[in-house]
């Protein structure tokens, strides 16, 4: 694959790089030149990337996949287009699939299955058999077949005493374990965050309570095995203070958080929209604003997708019987760039979707310099557009965003020897 981008400034934090304006020569999948007025032969295709920027290319934590068992709702190719448009060349791919990835066979089938895409696939393995939440996976062996980290994913661990085995039994080797907070006892036949607004639409909460109590629970337990811990997609003011604290006392805790969880609060659900039926819920003003600014000082490490993508008879229903879930990776770049602007530039925006995702799973960071493979998202940062069916490549279309007017506009991703670039 060969390609030229000129004019590009190059958006890569705590590199020599960072901030220049210059042109990118792409020969056989590595970058061969970085320089002012590259010139390439009358084959190699131009890309004109005035006002336009490249950074390492993003990385989402938790997508699903749906395949195997769900291929109806996502597949490995419809996923890997929908993840080239929202400008990810990498996504770290929870287990709750049929059958779940609780093995090494599943792991090496999601691997083997994915080769050849412009996106890196990193299988996240099953912390229970069948993300049941009772007995223990092998860990260790989906660690050596190239597991990425261990979680139930869509499925919250409530059993304390298996979270606990969990870590302890990552630790030996680095690895971490990711938990969406959500204690369900503490909620049962939730539809929504629990507030005024949930009490005027009539509809069963979803206390920050429920959140809080996992959060902190996991953060003892982390601390008490000395062990790696990702909180996953947090939600309410007060995840956001515990971990903040629990960062403070030293221990070994990351955390993320959904774009729609800073792009919108419990009001949007007014007309019983059952797109925005997420989990975590979307919540309050006060814990939107509480989300930006744990974003702003480093309380939350990373930025994710969200991405669930579900057919239409599991949300055209009514709200109360609609499953959790929306798909994210088209529009997520759209909703942090205009939610979080001027609160993060746009150097910190990239730190959140390309450089913090890799270090908490402990991959490589791609590199923009000579000599190294081209792993690369181009965006344009302040481009302004609309978001369509047109722009849905996800097999589902389980999405609240359509019609919406956003900024920042991905244009093309570079990796694995292959270019994708958006129409236009």
């Amino acid at each position: 694959m060969q390609l030229l981008i000129k004019n590009a400034t190059i958006v890569h934090p705590a590199s020599g790089m960072d901030g220049q304006t210059a042109d990118i020569l792409i020969q056989d999948g590595m970058i061969a030149a970085i320089g002012d007025k590259l010139e390439a032969n009358t084959t190699t295709p131009v890309f004109l990337a005035e006002g336009a920027c490249v950074s390492p290319g993003w990385l989402d934590i938790g997508t699903l996949t749906g395949d195997p068992g769900y291929e109806h709702r996502e597949d490995f190719r419809s996923v890997e287009k929908a993840a080239a448009a929202g400008g990810y060349t990498g996504l770290a791919c929870f287990p709750n699939t049929l059958p779940a990835v609780d093995s090494k066979a599943e792991v090496q089938y999601v691997r083997n299955n994915s080769k050849g895409s412009i996106v890196g696939f990193y299988p996240i393995g099953a912390v229970s058999t069948a993300c049941g939440g009772k007995d223990i996976t092998e860990m260790y062996d989906m660690h050596a077949a190239g597991a990425a980290a261990f979680s139930d994913g869509k499925k919250p661990v409530q059993d304390s005493g298996l979270m606990m085995r969990a870590l302890l039994y990552v630790q030996p080797f680095g690895g971490v374990i990711i938990n969406q907070p959500l204690d369900k006892t503490a909620a049962p036949g939730g539809q929504m965050h629990e507030g005024v607004m949930s009490t005027s639409l009539g509809l069963r909460g979803i206390p920050a309570l429920a959140e809080e109590l996992m959060v902190q629970r996991d953060i003892y337990l982390a601390e008490y095995t000395g062990s790696r811990l990702h909180v996953h997609n947090v939600s309410t003011a007060g995840a956001v203070q515990l971990i903040r604290d629990a960062k403070k006392r030293g221990v070994m805790v990351t955390a993320s958080v959904a774009a729609m969880n800073i792009a919108c609060d419990d009001h949007v659900l007014h007309d019983f929209d059952s797109n925005f039926k997420v989990m975590p819920p979307v919540r309050e003003e006060a814990d939107f604003e509480a989300l930006r600014n744990g974003l702003a000082d480093g309380t939350l490490d990373c930025i994710t997708s969200n991405h669930t993508p579900l057919d239409e008879e599991a949300k055209n229903l009514e709200f109360t019987f609609a499953e959790f879930g929306a798909i994210g990776l088209e529009t997520t770049f759209g909703l942090c760039r205009m939610h979080l602007h001027p609160l993060m530039d746009i150097g910190q925006l990239v730190q959140k979707l390309a450089i913090a995702p890799r270090e908490i799973l402990r991959l490589p960071v791609p590199a923009i310099a000579p000599g190294e493979p081209a792993d690369l998202t181009i965006f344009h940062p302040d481009k302004e557009w609309t978001f369509t069916k047109n722009d849905i490549f996800s097999k589902s279309k389980n999405t609240p965003f359509l019609g919406w007017r956003l900024k920042g506009k991905v244009l093309g991703v570079v990796n694995n020897g292959r270019f994708w670039r958006s129409e236009g």
